[in-house]
């Protein structure tokens, strides 16, 4: 029984290298020859994956690329981008504990103002701005103080008409302006009642006629905790439709490489420290 063991493994082992064997022969020949060997190939092929990773990271990353936090044919509930608070802007606001904001950031939304309303203040500001204007780029009146520009100056419309103004356009501007400190109390964390409008609350026309005065250069970058001191969070309403009612550049960029395309009724909330500094391109 031993000997009938012994002799089926050793028939089991010949099958196996017979198999090994008929494998070994099956391999086809390597068509151009054998992978050529030479010292330092690992090396050599590491390099070579390496300078290939450099030239597309050098050539996707030349040049600023520009992200639009918000189209004009976009419509968004609300979009942002999260920015840390400046400790400027932490240490002034701390001052009124219920007004410092659970973030800081941009935001924008297409759904606070109904188009309707868009509409009337649009008209409006085509009112009072007949009444005066600009020599240079930009055309400014203060809803509060009626300062209106006026050739290379300013001027107290209201010392000349305010038959402009509708009890429909106080009504439409009371809501609008309800509507947005709601929407900045939300976004930003805070007590609806702990925020109060500021001045100046202005309507701003701007063009590309060649500025008259420093007040007509809009295209400088700012931050409006440093041109407004009163000012703590900032919003903008579009009365226009970028690449529809106006051409060329005419767009906010909150940051160097991010730009918002104006659409009529957008609503641009932010905080009004460092951490926001923007500028409106220049139109073109």
């Amino acid at each position: 029984m031993k000997q009938q063991l012994n002799d089926n493994l050793h028939i089991y082992k010949e099958s196996v290298a017979a198999r090994q064997g008929e494998a070994e022969e099956a391999v086809p020949p390597l068509k151009y020859g054998p992978v050529p060997k030479f010292p330092g190939e690992r090396v050599w092929t590491r390099g070579i994956l390496i300078f290939g990773v450099l030239v597309y990271v050098w050539y996707f990353s030349k040049g600023p690329k520009e992200t639009v936090l918000a189209k004009q044919n976009e419509l968004h509930q609300r979009r942002g981008q999260n920015i840390d608070c400046s400790s400027e802007y932490l240490d002034d606001i701390k001052q009124y504990p219920e007004c410092v904001p659970k973030r800081c950031g941009r935001y924008v939304s297409d759904k606070i103002v109904t188009s309707h309303e868009a509409d009337t203040l649009l008209n409006l500001a085509q009112k009072v701005m007949a009444l005066g204007g600009s020599r240079g780029g930009a055309t400014i009146m203060d809803l509060h103080s009626g300062a209106l520009s006026f050739d290379d100056k300013f001027i107290n419309v209201y010392a000349k008409t305010n038959k402009f103004l509708t009890s429909t356009d106080l009504a439409v501007y009371k809501l609008v302006r309800t509507k947005i400190q709601n929407a900045v109390a939300a976004t930003f964390g805070i007590d609806v009642d702990s925020l109060y409008l500021t001045h100046p609350t202005f309507f701003s026309r701007l063009t590309n006629v060649k500025p008259a005065t420093p007040h007509d250069e809009y295209w400088h970058v700012h931050i409006d905790k440093h041109t407004y001191e009163a000012f703590h969070y900032t919003s903008l309403l579009y009365l226009n439709d970028y690449g529809i009612d106006f051409k060329g550049d005419d767009m906010e960029k909150p940051s160097k490489n991010v730009t918002i395309e104006p659409r009529k009724g957008r609503v641009s909330m932010f905080t009004s420290g460092p951490e926001n500094p923007h500028l409106v391109e220049r139109d073109k």
